[in-house]
């Protein structure tokens, strides 16, 4: 880790231990997402627009410093991370690096989108189409001045109070026809409601949008038309390599906690960590921690460095680092005994929280199929 990384990551874990963490367990309870205190993660941490260059009010840093931010701000709150992974790698990041890579200049609307850094997000899983997402039924269909689109998207982060989402959309008759289109919460023919109570990562607002012939300039088509699967299966293994450092933040906190309880919590005269089982379920934390860390670091090495085996090594981040989170905060759990399966530390709320990452940016079942496939093609 550089020193530009080792300071970032110091500055939002201070930042967090004191600002983030206090009101977690609040806001989980309410379901409240705090957009006063998610405005400091850019006036006072400076972690908006991380991988952007200074023209669009970004820090022209790499994507490794946006990992460590995810990580860190997980560490306090994974729900409110969760808000921030969604703006941060599936609005921002996504949108620019789609025209970045592109032959064609950025329109000058969503270069004014980027430099105002939004609450927004991405918008593709349906209700009947998420691990199978070339199932999906949205259209966007061309009109004379631009187009017009239709269809439903479930699930989707900071659903129910973003301004801007990035929508995947099919636009032609066949089943890789599928476009990418920049649109805004206020235009007619949109409505966006809350998908209810949620087990984990309740801060974290998450919603349904529907599109009912809502009509789209012709410049909020991000990139070629029909072409938007290489930027989403791109930013799919962005994506997974962000939840797998939130798992990896989540890990950190819980194995931090039952070190501490270990040490102070006392039975039949003895320290509970002097006991075998007590120790097994610390030691093997530690250890699969550590693999997580590596792992993940070895993952955004294969991103920066453009390599071949980046998505696959993605998959396997987010595999390996989804199971390793929920065994390990359901280890803390057991190590506070019923401390731990109450509200009064924060292991139990962690371990619900850990449990979306198997599930969230495609299944683990439907990443052992696609690593598979690779595997021995």
């Amino acid at each position: 880790m550089n020193q530009i990384h080792q300071s970032l990551k110091e500055s939002i874990q201070g930042w967090a231990k004191l600002y983030l963490m206090p009101g977690a367990e609040e806001r989980d309870k309410s379901c409240r997402f705090d957009e006063s205190l998610y405005r400091r993660f850019d006036t006072e941490l400076g972690i908006m627009n991380v991988t952007l260059p200074e023209e669009f009010n970004g820090a022209g840093l790499d994507i490794d410093a946006t990992m460590i931010a995810i990580e860190c701000l997980s560490e306090a709150d994974p729900g409110m991370a969760m808000s921030y992974l969604s703006q941060e790698l599936l609005f921002a990041h996504q949108l620019y690096w789609t025209w970045a890579n592109s032959d064609q200049e950025i329109p000058r609307r969503h270069a004014d989108i980027l430099k105002q850094k939004p609450i927004s997000g991405m918008a593709m899983t349906e209700p009947d189409a998420g691990t199978d997402v070339l199932g999906m039924k949205t259209t966007a269909v061309a009109a004379e001045d631009g187009f017009i689109l239709n269809g439903i998207k479930q699930w989707i982060t900071n659903g129910p109070i973003g301004r801007y989402f990035l929508v995947y959309a099919r636009t032609g008759e066949g089943r890789r026809d599928i476009s990418l289109f920049l649109v805004e919460a206020g235009i007619e023919g949109f409505s966006a409601a809350s998908c209810g109570d949620k087990m984990g990562m309740r801060s974290s607002p998450t919603g349904i949008l529907t599109f009912q012939d809502c009509h789209l300039p012709a410049d909020a088509c991000v990139g070629r038309l029909h072409e938007g699967l290489r930027p989403m299966l791109r930013n799919l293994g962005v994506e997974r390599l962000g939840l797998a450092a939130q798992s990896t933040g989540i890990a950190g906190t819980c194995l931090s906690v039952m070190k501490d309880y270990a040490r102070s919590r006392f039975a039949f005269g003895h320290p509970i960590a002097e006991f075998g089982q007590v120790q097994s379920m610390i030691a093997m934390s530690y250890a699969k921690y550590k693999a997580m860390k590596g792992m993940m670091a070895q993952t955004v090495s294969a991103f920066l460095e453009h390599s071949p085996e980046a998505s696959i090594d993605a998959d396997a981040t987010k595999l390996f680092c989804a199971g390793a989170g929920e065994e390990i905060s359901r280890m803390a759990i057991q190590v506070l005994g019923a401390n731990g399966y109450s509200a009064a530390y924060p292991v139990e709320r962690l371990h619900r929280d850990a449990v979306l990452l198997s599930i969230g940016g495609g299944t683990n079942e439907a990443l052992q199929k696609n690593m598979t496939r690779l595997l021995t093609r």
